[in-house]
C-alpha cells in the first residue's frame, strides 16, 4: 500500500514539474467580424438609392372604348412597344421614374360595312411614382404624356380591302394618358413588368366621322434591364 501510494506521489510530482518545464501553448483569440447582415443591407439599400437607366421591351394588348357609348365595343389587337427607363430614388421606398417608348396601339371592330382594324403608332412618355411595397415588389403610378406619330386604317368588306396610312383624323394628335402598374425584381438588373393604361381625353374632336369618338385603353407586360 505504501508503495503504491508512493508511486502515486512520484508521478504527480513528474506531471508537474514537465508542466512547468514545457510552456502551455497561447490560446489564440478570435475576433468577431461583424454580422453579414448589416453588409448585405448596407449594399441593398446602396443600390436602391443609386438612380439608374435601362431598357423596357414587352406586348401591348389594346382595344378601345367609346367615350360617349358604352355599349360600343372593339376587338383587341396585339402590339409592343420598346424605350428607355430611368429610376431616380427620392427615400428608401419612393422613387421618380420617367421612361420613353414608342408603343403600338390600336383595336379592331366588325361594323356593318365590313370589318375594319387602326394601328397607331405613339411615343409615350410616362412620369410615373414609384412605391416599394415589400422589398422586390413596387407600385406604380401617374400620368403619361403620348404623341401620335402614324396610323393605318385597314377596311375590309369580304370583297375589297382597303388601306389608309397617315390617315388624318381631324383631332388632336397629343393626348394625356393615366397608369397604373407593378414591377417585380428578378435579380439586380432584370425587373418583370405589368401595366394598365388608358386614354383621359377623347382622340377624335370632329364629331363628322363615322369613326366613334374613343380612348385607348392598354395592357402591357414586358421586362426591364437596368444599368446601375
Amino acid at each position: 500500500m505504501k508503495k503504491l501510494l508512493f508511486i502515486a506521489l512520484c508521478l504527480f510530482m513528474a506531471g508537474e514539474v514537465s508542466a512547468q518545464y514545457y510552456p502551455q501553448p497561447r490560446r489564440r483569440v478570435v475576433r468577431r467580424m461583424p454580422p453579414p447582415q448589416r453588409y448585405e443591407r448596407r449594399q441593398v439599400y446602396n443600390d436602391y438609392m443609386r438612380p439608374s437607366i435601362g431598357v423596357a421591351v414587352g406586348a401591348n394588348f389594346s382595344n378601345t372604348v367609346d367615350s360617349y357609348n358604352a355599349d360600343f365595343s372593339t376587338s383587341t389587337i396585339a402590339g409592343w412597344h420598346v424605350g428607355l427607363t430611368s429610376n431616380i430614388p427620392i427615400s428608401y421606398s419612393f422613387a421618380f421614374a420617367p421612361e420613353l417608348l414608342f408603343s403600338q396601339k390600336g383595336y379592331q371592330a366588325e361594323t356593318t360595312d365590313g370589318n375594319f382594324k387602326q394601328r397607331t403608332n405613339y411615343i409615350d412618355i410616362p412620369l410615373l411614382a414609384k412605391f416599394k411595397v415589400v422589398p422586390g415588389f413596387n407600385f406604380l403610378i401617374g400620368p403619361q404624356l403620348t404623341f401620335q406619330t402614324s396610323t393605318k386604317n385597314i377596311y375590309d368588306d369580304g370583297f375589297n380591302r382597303v388601306v389608309e396610312n397617315e390617315y388624318d383624323n381631324r383631332g388632336d394628335k397629343s393626348y394625356v394618358a393615366g397608369v397604373i402598374g407593378i414591377s417585380v425584381d428578378l435579380n439586380r438588373n432584370l425587373e418583370l413588368r405589368g401595366r394598365y393604361n388608358i386614354d383621359l381625353s377623347r382622340n377624335r374632336t370632329d364629331g363628322v366621322s363615322l369613326l366613334p369618338d374613343y380612348r385607348n385603353q392598354v395592357f402591357q407586360l414586358g421586362l426591364g434591364f437596368k444599368f446601375n
